[in-house]
C-alpha cells in the first residue's frame, strides 16, 4: 500500500501537467464493454500475506472471475484532456487471499476522473491513461469472512492502457486499486479488459469525417483529401484545382486542355481550337503573326497594324493604298501615288494663264479671266500631290522696279484667287520676275502683249 500511495501522488502530478487527450470534444462519448477480474490478494495493508503486488499477476490463485462481460462503463469528455466514466460491475468472490469463499455476490459502482498520457508517446496508438476516484462497492452476507456482507465507498486509484484499432475503437486493460474506508482487509484490486468504442465526434459538414481530422470542416468532402472537396472529381482537391468546376490534368493545376494544344483552358482564348503559345492558345492560318480569331483576312497573310490583311493597291500604280496618296488614281511612286501632270497639262494650264487679264497698271483681276481661273483650279485638283509655281511676267515699259513688283502683285492675286477654289496652301507659290524674262520683243505692241503674262509650272522642290 505504501508503493501504491507513492504511484497514486506521481500520477495525479503528471495528471496535472499534460493536456493531451485521446477521448476529446470530436469524441466526446465512449462505451466501454469489459470483463473485470477482483482480487483481495494481499487482504490490506495489515495482511500477513505480503506487499501490496506481491503476486499481483497470480490469477489463477487469487483473481475473482465470471466468464462473461461483466463490467459496463460510460465516459464524457469535459474538456482539458480530462475524461468523466461512470462504471458498474458485477463478480463472484470464490477466492478471498488464499482462502474459498462461498460464492459472494460482488457489486460496484465506479466514477473516475481519467486522464490521458497519450502526448508522451507522440500521440501513437497506444494510450496510457491515468485516474482517481470513488465508488461504492457491495459483497453478499453468505459467509463468514471480513468482506461478506461488506457495503462501503471506496476510494480509487487507476492505471490503464488503450491499444487503438483507429479513431473509435480501442483495447483497453486497466487495473484499479480500491481502497476501503472502516473495514479492514477489504481492499483490493481490479482489472479489466475489454473494448472501448468512442462516438458522437463533430462532423459539421456530414462529410463523414471528423472535424478534428478535417482539413475542410465546413465544406463536405473525401477522406482521401482530409474531408476537403473534389468538386469536379478529376483527383486534384479543390483547394489546389485553378478549375475546381471542371475536370482537368494535374500538368495543369487541373484544368483541362479541350484543344490538346498544350495550353489550359483558363489561359487559352481559343479553347475549341489547337493553337500557339504565342498567341494564347488561337491558331493562325496564313503565318502572320496575327490570331485567326483577330485576323480580318486569316487565309492571306498581312501585317497586324492592317488587322492581318494585306494592303491593297486599288490602282495598281505600285504603290500601296497606305503609302498612296491618291489610291483610286495611278500614280508614281515618286510622287507618293499620285499622277504628275504631263506636259499637255502644264500647257493647258498655261493657255488659261495667258487669258488672265489685269486692270491697266494694276494687280486686280477682271471679272472676264474667272472661267480660265476656274479651268486652272480644276486641273489643279486632278493633280493632288503636285505643287505648281506661278510666275508673273511684264513688258519693258515703265521703271523696271515698277515692272517686278507689279509682276509679284499679279503673281499673287492669282495664287490667292486659287487658294479661294479650293487649292491647299502648300501646293501653290508664287513670284514676280517683272521684265527680265520676255517670250517676245518689247519692240512692237504684239510683242509687249505676249510679254504681259502670267505662266505656271511645277515646283522641282
Amino acid at each position: 500500500m505504501k508503493h501504491f500511495g507513492k504511484f497514486l501522488l506521481a500520477a495525479v502530478m503528471v495528471f496535472s501537467i499534460v493536456s493531451v487527450n485521446a477521448q476529446d470534444a470530436n469524441n466526446p462519448w465512449s462505451i466501454g464493454i469489459q470483463a473485470n477480474a477482483v482480487d483481495f490478494y494481499p487482504t490490506g495493508g495489515d495482511a500477513p500475506l505480503g506487499g501490496a503486488f506481491d503476486q499481483y499477476f497470480n490469477a489463477g490463485d487469487h483473481y475473482n472471475i465470471i466468464p462473461a462481460f461483466s463490467r459496463l462503463s460510460v465516459g464524457r469528455y469535459i474538456g482539458g484532456g480530462v475524461v468523466f466514466e461512470l462504471s458498474g460491475s458485477v463478480n463472484q468472490i470464490d477466492t478471498y487471499g488464499d482462502m474459498g469463499t462461498n460464492d459472494l455476490a460482488y457489486y460496484s459502482v465506479d466514477g473516475f476522473f481519467n486522464y490521458s498520457l497519450r502526448a508522451l508517446l507522440n500521440h501513437g496508438w497506444i494510450d496510457p491513461v491515468v485516474g482517481v476516484g470513488g465508488g461504492y462497492t457491495n459483497i453478499g452476507d453468505n459467509d463468514n469472512i471480513p468482506i461478506a456482507g461488506l457495503s462501503a465507498g471506496t476510494l480509487n486509484g487507476k492505471f490503464g492502457l488503450n491499444f487503438w484499432v483507429n479513431d473509435n475503437v480501442a483495447i483497453n486493460v486497466e487495473s484499479n486499486y480500491k481502497h476501503v474506508f472502516d473495514v479492514d482487509n477489504a481492499s483490493h484490486f481490479q482489472h479489466v479488459a475489454g473494448v472501448k468504442f468512442m462516438f458522437g465526434g463533430a462532423d459539421t459538414d456530414g462529410d463523414g469525417v471528423y472535424d478534428k481530422n478535417d482539413e475542410c470542416p465546413e465544406t463536405p468532402g473525401l477522406p482521401e483529401f482530409n474531408g476537403c472537396p473534389d468538386s469536379d472529381g478529376d483527383g486534384i482537391e479543390d483547394r489546389r484545382d485553378a478549375c475546381p468546376q471542371e475536370a482537368g490534368l494535374a500538368e495543369f493545376d487541373g484544368c483541362p486542355d479541350t484543344d490538346g494544344d498544350g495550353i489550359p483552358d483558363n489561359q487559352d482564348e481559343c479553347p475549341e481550337e489547337a493553337g500557339l503559345a504565342e498567341l494564347n492558345g488561337c491558331p493562325d492560318a496564313d503565318g502572320d503573326g496575327v490570331a485567326d480569331n483577330k485576323d480580318e483576312c486569316p487565309q492571306e497573310a498581312g501585317p497586324a497594324e492592317n488587322n492581318g490583311c494585306p494592303y491593297e493597291d486599288r490602282d495598281n500604280d505600285g504603290v500601296l493604298d497606305k503609302d498612296d496618296k491618291c489610291p483610286d488614281t495611278p500614280g508614281t511612286v515618286e510622287n507618293d501615288g499620285c499622277p504628275e501632270p504631263t506636259a499637255e497639262a502644264i500647257s493647258e494650264l498655261n493657255e488659261y494663264s495667258n487669258t488672265i487679264l489685269f486692270d491697266l497698271n494694276k494687280a486686280t483681276i477682271r471679272s472676264e479671266s474667272e472661267e480660265a481661273l476656274q479651268n486652272i483650279a480644276d486641273t489643279m485638283k486632278e493633280y493632288p500631290n503636285s505643287v505648281f509655281h506661278i510666275e508673273g511676267h511684264t513688258d519693258s515699259t515703265g521703271a523696271a522696279e515698277y515692272n517686278l513688283q507689279l509682276s509679284k502683285e499679279r503673281a499673287a492675286a492669282v495664287l490667292k484667287w486659287l487658294r479661294g477654289a479650293g487649292i491647299a496652301d502648300n501646293r501653290l507659290s508664287s513670284e514676280g520676275y517683272g521684265e527680265e524674262r520676255p517670250i517676245a520683243t518689247n519692240s512692237t505692241d504684239a510683242g509687249r502683249q505676249e510679254n504681259r503674262r502670267v505662266e505656271i509650272s511645277l515646283e522641282e522642290n
